[in-house]
């Protein structure tokens, strides 16, 4: 195969980190250099929409996937090197998805970006196994808890049944004590470890804060766990962070996300 540029970050279960993790992973890649675009493939419970703060009548993925509007319509500059597309809010306008469409849609985005990363919907459903054969490769995501482990390996006999590839378990919201090593969740579901997040309270500060971890707080041990994945994922390394200018990078990126939100709102 050559080189993996389009991944799916799935999982069976929801709340288990998928969006955050795509969203990091992105940012951290982009952080580097990188061109990224992550989608919203979540037709139906739509989570990166809060992430580009749209407003009344901007174009999202189910405008693109009902023929209403162009890739370019529904593309928002997120920050330096990275775009989202956000799927829709409104159940009438997922109504109106033509879900075999995203095919094509990934296509464009593949000639345009390093790296595109598909937030993969919870559950069987045909939008959310679809993008699980569009991508090169799969990271399948799932915390320590019994139900997700059994859930990750329902999404693994989907990945099968659409001929996808696997590209390896990334195991969130671990603790150092208590739970189930990571390294033994990877052996029972018989997958490659890419690696695994540690419970962070920075997270959800980050997330009142609308604004990636990997630049909200850059040093705390869930950021530096998806820097890691990302090199793990595709060679590259992102860029660390320096105590010195820690603070200024922070307020820095903050205020290109809130500026490139701005003009998103106003070219819509």
């Amino acid at each position: 195969m050559a080189q993996e540029t389009v991944y799916a970050i799935a999982s069976g279960k929801g709340g288990v980190g998928k969006t955050t993790t795509t969203v990091n992973l992105g940012t951290a890649l982009a952080q580097a250099g990188k061109r990224v675009a992550i989608v919203d493939t979540d037709l139906g419970m739509a989570n990166l929409a809060g992430f580009v703060s749209l407003s009344p009548g901007s174009a999202t993925l189910h405008d693109v996937l009902a023929g209403n509007a162009t890739v370019d319509d529904a593309t928002y500059r997120l920050a330096e090197n990275i775009v989202g597309i956000p799927s829709g809010t409104e159940l009438s306008s997922y109504a109106d998805t033509a879900p075999e469409g995203l095919g094509e849609v990934v296509e464009t985005l593949r000639e345009r970006a390093d790296y595109v990363l598909l937030d993969v919907g919870a559950g069987v459903s045909h939008e959310t196994v679809l993008p699980l054969g569009l991508a090169d490769a799969v990271v399948l995501v799932a915390t320590p808890e019994p139900a997700a482990i059994q859930d990750a390996m329902k999404t693994l006999e989907l990945v099968d049944r659409v001929e996808g590839a696997l590209a390896g378990l990334l195991v969130t919201r671990t603790h150092p004590a208590g739970d189930v090593p990571s390294e033994e969740i990877a052996s029972r579901l018989d997958v490659e470890l890419l690696g695994s997040i540690p419970e962070d309270r920075a997270v959800r500060a980050s997330l009142y804060a609308g604004t990636p971890l990997v630049v909200h707080n850059p040093d705390s041990k869930a950021s530096i766990a998806y820097r890691r994945l990302a090199a793990e994922l595709t060679g590259v390394d992102p860029p660390q962070p320096t105590s010195d200018d820690d603070d200024d990078e922070s307020t820095a990126s903050n205020d290109e996300v809130s500026s490139a939100i701005t003009d998103a709102e106003a070219d819509s």
